[in-house]
């Protein structure tokens, strides 16, 4: 059986729409690793350089609406301000939350390579520690 890195992601084969797995030592990399996923199941970021730093909260909840509220916001800049992040740091915050920093750049500094997501769908939805790594798989609606 191959072993994976310590921290990774990929997309894994899903009728219709596109599937990601992520995983990392805990659960704050696991958000990172998925917003990378998210990134490159659409584009092609090489070449590109950050031209911002954004950074944002997202508030208390379940461990999946935490993970959800990250993904989603990626796709909320990307339709309204143009904006993707190309690192992402993701810290747990005092309250309970996550805060969230990007290295951020335009849409017009990438290649578009697949179907551009419209949303995180909560089916089959799955992010838990998982034999003493995070993991995450989640569905993303083209």
């Amino acid at each position: 059986m191959e072993r994976r890195p310590a921290r990774g992601h990929r997309m894994v084969p899903h009728t219709a729409d596109v599937r990601i797995e992520a995983w990392a030592p805990d659960r704050e990399g696991c958000v990172a690793e998925a917003v990378t996923a998210l990134v490159d199941t659409f584009v092609d970021p090489a070449g590109a350089t950050p031209e911002a730093d954004v950074e944002f909260h997202v508030p208390p909840g379940a461990d999946e609406d935490l993970l959800v509220g990250v993904l989603d916001e990626v796709i909320f800049r990307m339709e309204t301000e143009e904006t993707l992040p190309l690192a992402t740091e993701v810290r747990p915050a005092d309250d309970g939350g996550l805060t969230v920093r990007w290295r951020a750049t335009g849409t017009d500094a990438v290649e578009l390579v697949g179907a551009v997501p419209k949303a995180v769908s909560l089916h089959e939805l799955r992010f838990g520690a998982d034999e003493g790594r995070w993991s995450c798989a989640v569905t993303l609606d083209v």
